[in-house]
């Protein structure tokens, strides 16, 4: 009768996974159309030329797939596909999804930037602004599968990013010659940058970046993606799309997706691997005929996307000596004193805060000895330096979302920034009944925006040095 016990599971089984799939949202146009202009590195696209053109072929393909062709139904005022939205990415004076490059007479230096899964270029356009301003040749790519629509995370692989990244390096190699080229990467553009980084040790064709800046790297996210790649396998296989997500949103963001593929959270933990390899690798080396760049880092110590201790245990801990500093932001102290922060969590900034390594140099930006906000640098755990920062009234803790955006953002920003052209995401106070409402109770309590976004410019400025100020 044991096949009637398994019949019987395989029946039950059946009949769960049927009522989880239509419990979930529909999917809509932007999850199931497929564009077949997008780069891969299989594309016969070598040079930053070729790579603009066949993103320009991209967006004319969105066009005519999505925005000419979503239903009525499927339109809404605060939907980036609908056209004139609120949301609508047109109403920019830039489409901030697209790759940019800020050229300069004269540069004194390069700096590439490398945005996040799930992300745009708009995320590091702020560090481009300021850093163009100091006369920085600037390249900042969109990787593939981003800034068109969300299914493109169901297919792209992190080779195709890694490829992208080789196309901008190769480009800012061209423009600024023998000048000092830097990366930046938010989230997941930091092991894009490490995996470069490493290939660049070992291969003299590519040119090795000076130094890595990195604002919430992604160095280790949860082993769970690893699994969970297997539902989006079986949705599949049996022809069931839903599967293939983590989540389905609406999609109100002009710059970033809110719904995620299960495969983009597969191709994070897949690189994040890679560079460890990297890193076991370059241990086994006895001699380096190349320095390892410097790193400088801006982590919030709570981050819902990332794992922090990854940051400390599988970046920083497996440097090797050099100019590397990691800038850990603390929460707001005060909330904690006030019980609002739950025990579990605070246990685990704890352990953070007590981090120790001989080979980079550890800055924890907190108030923990202060009873008013007032902020102060406690660097290697030795006497405190009064920074002029303080903790603004209801914020209780940085975000991964908030970390390279300025608080004058006109999206993501506070209630003093600018007006947007469109919708505003940073100041969503609203109350009521949240089942009401299409933007989750959970992104209307994220903070989109760094309120000591000036220090970390000064940081990078001075690091750079592009700019004599004192850390």
């Amino acid at each position: 009768m044991v096949w009637l016990s398994f019949l019987g599971t395989l029946i039950v089984s059946g009949i769960l996974l049927t009522l989880y799939i239509q419990s979930l949202p529909s999917l809509s146009t932007w999850h199931t159309v497929k564009l077949k202009s997008e780069f891969t590195r299989k594309s016969k696209v070598n040079d930053f030329e070729s790579y603009l053109a066949l993103e320009k072929k991209l967006f004319r393909e969105l066009d005519a797939k999505v925005y000419d062709k979503i239903s009525i139904e499927e339109q809404s005022i605060i939907n980036r596909y609908t056209r004139n939205s609120l949301s609508d990415p047109k109403r920019w004076a830039r489409n901030w999804n697209r790759t940019f490059e800020l050229p300069v007479d004269d540069p004194k230096m390069g700096v590439l930037l490398l945005h996040g899964m799930s992300d745009s270029p708009y995320s590091l356009h702020a560090q481009a602004k300021y850093l163009h301003e100091k006369g920085v040749w600037v390249v900042a790519m969109r990787m593939p599968g981003h800034g068109t629509i969300p299914s493109g995370l169901t297919s792209i692989k992190w080779q195709d990013m890694a490829a992208a990244t080789e196309i901008g390096m190769k480009r800012l190699s061209q423009k600024v010659g023998n000048r000092p080229i830097h990366i930046i990467g938010y989230s997941t553009g930091a092991p894009l940058a490490l995996n470069y980084t490493f290939k660049a040790l070992n291969d003299d064709r590519l040119r090795l970046p000076s130094s890595l800046i990195f604002f919430s790297p992604a160095i280790g996210i949860s082993k769970t993606a690893s699994f969970a790649v297997w539902q989006s396998r079986i949705g599949h296989l049996f022809s069931l799309p839903k599967m293939e997500w983590n989540s389905i949103a609406p999609e109100y963001d002009p710059f970033k997706y809110n719904s995620f593929a299960i495969n983009a959270a597969d191709q994070v933990y897949r690189v994040c691997r890679k560079v460890q390899k990297q890193f076991d690798a370059y241990d086994k080396q006895t001699l380096h005929s190349k320095s390892f760049p410097s790193v400088l880092t801006f982590q919030s110590i709570i981050d819902d996307t990332v794992t922090v201790s990854d940051t400390v245990d599988h970046l920083y801990k497996r440097l090797p000596k050099g100019d590397h500093t990691l800038v850990l932001f603390d929460i707001n102290n005060y909330f904690s004193k006030n019980m609002l922060v739950k025990r579990k969590t605070a246990a685990k900034i704890d352990v953070l805060k007590s981090a120790t390594g001989n080979n980079y140099t550890l800055d924890l930006i907190s108030d923990m000895n202060s009873s008013r906000g007032d902020l102060q640098l406690i660097r290697d755990h030795t006497t405190p330096k009064d920074l002029p920062l303080h903790w603004p009234k209801k914020v209780f803790s940085l975000s991964h979302l908030a970390m390279p955006i300025p608080a004058d953002d006109p999206l993501y920003g506070n209630e003093n920034a600018p007006a947007s052209p469109g919708i505003q995401l940073g100041h969503l106070s609203n109350y009521g009944e949240a089942s009401a409402l299409e933007i989750s109770p959970s992104a209307l309590l994220r903070l989109r925006w760094n309120p000591f976004h000036q220090y970390t410019e000064e940081r990078i400025l001075t690091f750079l040095g592009l700019e004599r100020q004192s850390k």
